[in-house]
């Protein structure tokens, strides 16, 4: 896994939100087992429901390249609390990532935790229940 480049990514996403509504910009990437990176930030709209995340970019943007197994996410958000995937989006990585797949949760200069899906959705529903 390219961690730097990865964490690159998110930040580099996130500087390209559209949040202004909440003023709070995310930026996102995936790493595929490929080892290709595809980035995709948070883009708010007035009719609040139908905004998007930015992991959900991320993964269409994955998804529109025709690949669909997720290795590794970086996360990137501003402000002081970590920054993680919403419980959609949670969701969302689990459906292309084993439970295994690491997490990186940055800010807008570093990596400041790093997790899996698994922990952070645990006893997850995913593609292989069915």
């Amino acid at each position: 896994m390219t961690t730097d480049k990865l964490i690159r990514a998110a930040q580099t996403a996130m500087q390209n939100a559209y949040a202004p509504y909440s003023r709070f910009s995310v930026g996102a990437a995936v790493q595929t087992d490929k080892g290709n990176i595809y980035s995709g930030c948070n883009v708010e709209n007035a009719a609040y429901p139908i905004g998007q995340c930015a992991e959900a970019s991320a993964i269409s943007a994955m998804i529109s390249a025709g690949e669909r197994t997720i290795s590794a996410v970086a996360v990137a958000g501003i402000g002081q609390a970590l920054c993680t995937p919403c419980g959609g989006c949670r969701q969302r990585i689990r459906e292309f990532a084993a439970e295994d797949t690491p997490i990186l949760v940055c800010d807008e200069s570093s990596l400041r935790h790093e997790t899996t899906i698994g922990d952070l959705l645990p006893l997850s529903f995913g593609p292989d229940n069915l």
